[in-house]
């Protein structure tokens, strides 16, 4: 029995030591290591690979696929240096003897879609505001609003800014930010960086304190995937259910209630705005068409702008009119941005040769490069200081 209780001792103190050795032991390999030339260096441990490469947005990308660079290895350890990036939000994945993987010695990551990638900020001009930076930081709440339209309660992101919570007596605008295809009421947080961007540009004068509400744009889902009833066993993609077929935009009003129900705000169309990237962008375009006394700003970022014919829904009906009846009651602001990439370009081209004809006042920003995040970051620090004036 003796032998069987120091056997017991043993295991456990084994047990022990090696949970502490998990806990306290971190990888002494840097990487990514950003050199002051702003050339980054990766590095990999592992002595028993063949191959190994970097693949990211930092390197020049084929088509809708990232390009990726060859790693050199010395005593088991794969090393490779980029040149000089430009300031900016990176994401990256290594890729060893052909298998896609994350690097163990950044704990960083972002879900886009259903890929996980590690996450570096070069910092310097633009890329300051997506930093956590010294200034009075907003709070970022998920909240569950109930629908009466989708007949369900739902789950989105909610951004006061400072000073909300001890400035009871006064009141906000509120800015309506949506995602695109694939993503949810988390993709504006993570990716897009959206409370960095608002807490620095409202520390620094440039924009007015704004709550923004960032909602679930699938009308057939709940929330993102691993916050609804399914679990984990929800598998994030592309194609949800409820996309584009209008039932997000009749619902919009149920989410524009619970706001106004719930947050010191103004309640009229001035103190309202609107935006979202590529499907966001196409909801924000039907939406303040089909609502015109709702936003008196309005953001199409990438937008897949198309129109319909014969389409069933009433949000699709009469499209050219809708826009008419909005620019009737002049907008203070119509903004469109694309990439010269972009594979959504000439839809946009459509949509301001109508506006051209008809003589609408809209404004408009062509970017570099394509259908990616950084795009719509940029497009968020230009928008929002341009809100509520």
């Amino acid at each position: 029995m003796k032998n069987i209780f120091t056997i017991l001792a043993l295991m456990v103190a084994s047990v022990t030591a090696s949970a502490q050795q998990a806990l306290w032991s971190g990888s002494r390999i840097v990487s990514p290591e950003i050199n002051p030339d702003n050339t980054v260096t990766f590095r990999l441990h592992a002595p028993k690979a063949v191959k190994v490469q970097v693949t990211g947005d930092f390197l020049p990308s084929q088509g809708w696929v990232p390009g990726y660079a060859d790693l050199t290895e010395k005593d088991g350890i794969w090393e490779y240096t980029t040149y000089p990036l430009a300031p900016e939000l990176y994401s990256y994945s290594f890729i060893v003897d052909g298998f896609v993987t994350r690097d163990p010695s950044n704990v960083y990551m972002i879900r886009d879609v259903a890929s996980v990638m590690n996450v570096f900020i070069i910092g310097g001009g633009r890329a300051d505001l997506y930093k956590v930076n010294d200034v009075p930081h907003g709070t970022v709440s998920k909240v569950w609003y109930h629908s009466p339209t989708l007949g369900t309660d739902r789950r989105m992101t909610v951004y006061t800014p400072a000073g909300y919570e001890k400035n009871r007596k006064q009141k906000y605008p509120v800015f309506y930010l949506l995602h695109g295809a694939g993503g949810d009421e988390e993709a504006w947080m993570d990716l897009g960086r959206t409370s960095q961007i608002l807490d620095n540009l409202i520390a620094q004068g440039k924009a007015e304190p704004m709550i923004v509400v960032m909602t679930n744009g699938n009308a057939g889902e709940v929330a993102a995937p691993g916050q609804c009833p399914e679990g984990y066993e929800r598998i994030p993609g592309m194609q949800q259910r409820g996309m584009m077929e209008g039932s997000f935009e009749l619902h919009f009003p149920d989410v524009v209630k619970y706001i106004e129900d719930n947050y010191r705000v103004y309640k009229d169309k001035k103190h309202r705005a609107i935006a979202g990237l590529s499907m966001g962008g196409y909801h924000s375009l039907h939406i303040s068409k089909y609502y015109p006394d709702m936003f008196d700003y309005v953001g199409l970022f990438s937008a897949a702008a198309r129109f319909h014919e014969n389409s069933e829904c009433p949000v699709y009906q009469n499209e050219k009119s809708q826009i008419d009846t909005q620019f009737a009651k002049k907008p203070a602001l119509y903004w469109i941005a694309i990439g010269n990439t972009d594979f959504l370009y000439d839809e946009n081209v459509k949509l301001r040769q109508y506006l051209d004809e008809k003589e609408y006042t809209y404004e408009y920003m062509e970017s570099d490069e394509g259908h990616i995040w950084k795009n719509w970051r940029i497009y968020l620090t230009e928008f929002v200081p341009k809100l509520f004036k």
